[in-house]
């Protein structure tokens, strides 16, 4: 169940009052600005924000919108209204303003995030040289690098191109920290102990076609699971397999393999483009987007281009992945 707050002004009133009819409300205040509180299932926030926002002028300040989750509410007609709409759609929607929320914290990179990604190469490192597939597992715990790519499926699917640079950002550094990171590593305990090279460590450094169209499906997994509200630990565990210990082979690669760096670097690549495509065509098939018209156009132009940038890499990454097959 949703609350929902709208502050409109008595012109926008007149046309808001044909919306909510058919919904519960109670109009609060009528002067100088109407104010109404409206009570409706999950299932239709989306649609009736859709309608809301055509009818109300949104540049006006004194216009706006306010949506909350209440601890409960006790209202027979409510609870039968919240019954009929899962009744007609099981799957609750996430609205698209807390998606581009969910975002923020991954637009930055920030101290926390390096470090929590940072130690989890450590022990990712650490599980492929004990070829300790247990321990390369729980280093994938403990990456966060799900949300990079997530904030720059979503700034995308809404316009916000800046924003989807500012994640690619984001998503190379930890990439980058976790690779420099364990190339040094491996040439400081070189130095002191004999390091044998596992299969845990060669199965990372092959390519394959395969591994894009895994990529694809893994990027796309992570936007649906996010956007149906589901836990994010699958997903996240999930990207962290596939880039993670590749990313920290291509730096043990440099030390121990340098004949298989270029392989283990294109594996990297593949994941990462390939994940970025899934999670853009999930926001396509999930109708993810903007609402107002100009950032629709906006999100229109900033997909044209992310889509032929990515199908290009994918085209390239794919010749190379043959030829070093």
């Amino acid at each position: 169940m949703k609350k929902v707050l709208i502050n409109a002004r008595k012109e926008d009133y007149a046309h808001l009052a044909s919306v909510i009819e058919d919904h519960h409300h109670v109009v609060l205040r009528q002067d100088p600005v109407y104010e109404i509180k409206i009570f409706l299932p999950d299932n239709d926030l989306d649609a009736f924000i859709e309608e809301v926002r055509e009818t109300v002028d949104l540049r006006y300040k004194e216009n706006l919108i306010e949506v909350s989750s209440p601890e409960f509410v006790i209202s027979p007609y409510l609870t039968r209204a919240e019954e009929k709409a899962e009744k007609g759609e099981k799957t609750e929607r996430t609205p698209i303003e807390r998606l581009v929320e969910t975002t923020k914290p991954y637009l930055r990179l920030n101290a926390d995030t390096l470090a929590m990604t940072s130690i989890a190469g450590l022990i990712a490192l650490t599980g492929l040289f004990l070829n300790n597939v247990a321990v390369i597992i729980g280093a994938m715990l403990l990456s966060p690098i799900l949300g990079p790519i997530y904030a720059f499926a979503i700034s995308v699917a809404v316009g916000h191109g800046k924003d989807g640079v500012r994640s690619l950002s984001v998503l190379a550094a930890l990439l980058l920290s976790v690779f420099v990171l364990s190339a040094l590593s491996t040439a400081g305990l070189h130095l002191l102990v004999p390091l044998a090279v596992t299969p845990e460590i060669l199965s990372r450094t092959m390519v394959s076609p395969i591994y894009i169209l895994m990529a694809v499906l893994l990027g796309f997994a992570a936007v649906l699971a996010l956007d149906r509200g589901m836990s994010d630990l699958i997903a996240g565990v999930a990207i962290a397999a596939a880039l993670l210990p590749p990313t920290v082979v291509a730096g043990i690669a440099t030390v121990l393999l340098t004949d298989r760096v270029l392989q283990a670097g294109v594996l990297v690549l593949e994941n990462v483009v390939g994940m970025l495509a899934g999670a853009l065509i999930a926001t396509l098939v999930l109708g993810i987007g903007a609402r107002d018209y100009y950032e629709q156009v906006a999100a229109r132009k900033a997909m044209v281009r992310t889509a032929l940038a990515i199908a290009l890499l994918l085209a390239i990454l794919l010749g190379l992945s043959l030829a070093l097959t």
